[in-house]
């Protein structure tokens, strides 16, 4: 049976409630993954997901962060930010077990500019994640990474390379981080399947790119060795961009055998 599995930065899932719901209903994928909820848990919207047969697992907060997976099942094991203290100074990471696959719902920090402590604390994010998967898996084992990297992995993947290298989302440094990331045994599921260009995931409120597909792919999934195999589709659902007050993410779906 084909498990499908969703991830969607909605950028304030009180803002664009009826816009998950709708595309929740419309899809109906096994788990679906959000990223900067914005909202603190106590304050969540559960009702409507559960009203949709979803189970709600939260690791939300004031401000720009959050995260939020929605399963049919209920996870067998949860974990809310990195497992090392110590804890993060962001709601960013939720780590659940849904049907066999250990899923890490992330948002990886902006980085905000080259030089910054927010940059420093980016790539240190990622560092992190890397200590806990050598820590705490193997690649061997069915693992799914879902979520908003905010890095655009190589030139295919931003829709002018020349302009946009060694801007952030698109440095050496974070380059660097994400092949480090993906050195414990993982595989950009997208691109097992598609090499082409052209295929954006995110695209700029400011420079209204959206019509002319000037965009970034920055939200990805990344397959373990043990689950790579399994991955039959990765799909960008453009359509939630195109309606009213949309999130600057577009909705990606794996589907699994």
């Amino acid at each position: 049976m084909a498990l499908r599995f969703a991830t969607w930065n909605v950028n304030s899932i009180r803002a664009r409630l009826d816009h998950v719901l709708t595309w929740l209903d419309q899809h109906e994928p096994d788990v679906l993954c959000l990223q900067e909820t914005k909202v603190e848990d106590n304050l969540f919207p559960r009702v409507p997901f559960l009203e949709l047969g979803y189970t709600v697992t939260l690791h939300g907060g004031r401000a720009l962060c959050g995260v939020a997976t929605m399963s049919k099942r209920k996870p067998t094991e949860v974990h809310a930010g990195f497992r090392e203290a110590p804890a993060d100074r962001q709601p960013r990471l939720l780590e659940c077990v849904v049907d066999g696959v250990r899923i890490f719902n992330l948002y990886a920090p902006n980085g905000t500019e080259l030089g910054s402590e927010a940059f420093a604390y980016k790539l240190e994010w990622f560092a992190r994640l890397r200590a806990q998967l050598d820590a705490r898996c193997d690649p061997g084992q069915p693992i799914l990474l879902m979520g908003d990297f905010n890095i655009a992995p190589d030139d295919r993947d931003v829709w002018d390379p020349q302009l946009l290298r060694g801007r952030m989302l698109f440095t050496d440094e974070e380059h660097a981080a994400l092949a480090n990331l993906l050195g414990f045994g993982l595989h950009d599921a997208f691109r097992r399947l598609e090499n082409g260009p052209g295929h954006f995931t995110w695209f700029d409120y400011r420079t209204g790119g959206f019509g002319r597909n000037e965009g970034l792919r920055i939200d990805l999934a990344l397959a373990s060795a043990g689950l790579i195999d399994r991955v039959v589709a990765v799909t960008h659902d453009h359509t939630p961009r195109g309606w009213d007050v949309p999130s600057d993410h577009v909705p990606v779906v794996v589907t699994l055998e």
